[in-house]
């Protein structure tokens, strides 16, 4: 099999020739400072992996009723972007912190309850760079799977809305005004909808991510989570499987209470598997049992490997323990795809090595 053979094989569900092995979004930090400057593809390429590609670009996310402005703002050791954006009924404003390794948000666009108005009256819908999609598939050939991301500040709803107007201010604003926090929603719901339509039909894309962290049960509630992210990732879902696209659920966080919803909200693949040591609440096998049962008849399972206490430093014989370990907890029957379960930044080229190694020794 090649490697893209491989991983749509076990995102189906089926079983293939050796367990896929990739990691999660290759960080620019990390091809720069550990990779001499190669690319993601070639960096897969040169560490033997199964390679999973990321394209998202976007052009228009402006316009006369949307007008954005920004400063820059150095600090030690990062700097800080102040936007701010003009539209006929107001002004918003926000502010991102920016590293070499990654960023983050400083100051929420929503402030007030009134300001998702002007997002729904004024906010455009970008267009996807197609020309990149179609080079970057190409380049990328048989060598592993091609993802992106849907419109806005993270992928799902939930986690869009947490980024433009915090996360403790909306779990807050679940119990005072639950029916704010439907509209806000709505509101983003309806303009990734618009982005999946006017954008996706007719893109090579093997997966589609959607989710985020904020949806994870080691940040709200299963019942929030099953009010407030369920029916909004259920119509997200739906779209894109309209359009035959495979969506991919993504929570970087815990998942052991919340898999009995994961597998109801109609995605094709759930990532990340993430231990405890990472911040997810996987703590030991009978919570990878339980994950597994919840999940594993319904959808493809992507993760499990801890980047940072294995993958950075841990041994040779660490890492393939690690490795064989995985397998036999979540890949004994296929459908799954090994994978670091989130971004890592110092990992020795080394140990990733000996990471596709271990995994490719593991056949079916």
């Amino acid at each position: 099999m090649t490697s893209k053979e491989r991983m749509l094989c076990a995102i189906e569900g089926r079983i293939p020739d050796r367990l896929p092995v990739t990691v999660h979004q290759w960080q620019p930090y990390h091809l720069k400072t550990y990779m001499n400057g190669m690319s993601d593809i070639e960096a897969n390429k040169a560490c033997g992996l199964d390679a999973s590609i990321n394209v998202f670009s976007v052009s228009g996310e402006e316009s006369d009723t949307w007008k954005v402005s920004s400063t820059r703002e150095q600090r030690e050791g990062f700097y800080v972007k102040h936007y701010t954006i003009e539209t006929p009924d107001g002004i918003l404003t926000a502010s991102e912190g920016i590293s070499p390794m990654t960023s983050w948000v400083m100051e929420h666009l929503i402030k007030k309850e009134e300001d998702i108005h002007l997002l729904r009256r004024y906010r455009p819908v970008p267009k996807l760079d197609r020309k990149l999609v179609a080079q970057t598939y190409d380049a990328l050939g048989e060598d592993g799977i091609l993802r992106t991301f849907i419109w806005g500040k993270q992928g799902g709803c939930w986690q869009d809305a947490c980024e433009l107007y915090g996360v403790e201010n909306l779990i807050l604003m679940t119990y005072d005004d639950p029916e704010w926090v439907h509209e806000l929603l709505q509101i983003l719901l309806g303009q990734k909808l618009a982005y999946i339509e006017e954008n996706l039909p007719g893109m090579p894309f093997d997966l589609v991510e959607t989710g985020g962290g904020a949806s994870s049960n080691t940040v709200i509630s299963p019942d929030i989570h099953e009010e407030f992210c369920l029916p909004y990732d259920i119509k997200m879902h739906d779209a894109l499987k309209k359009h035959g696209f495979r969506s991919v659920y993504h929570t970087c966080g815990g998942m052991t209470r919340i898999a009995d919803l994961i597998a109801k909200n109609h995605c094709s693949v759930s990532e990340t598997l993430s231990p405890s040591a990472v911040g997810g609440d996987i703590g030991d096998r009978e919570d990878e049992q339980k994950v597994y049962n919840a999940l594993h008849p319904f959808v493809g399972l992507i993760g499990g490997m801890d980047q940072f206490h294995i993958l950075e430093t841990g041994t040779k014989e660490e890492i393939e323990t690690e490795v064989r370990r995985l397998y036999e907890s979540f890949g004994l029957d296929g459908g799954y795809i090994l994978s670091a379960c989130d971004h890592f930044f110092e990992v020795p080229p080394q140990n990733l090595r000996y990471f596709s190694d271990a995994a490719k020794n593991i056949f079916y």
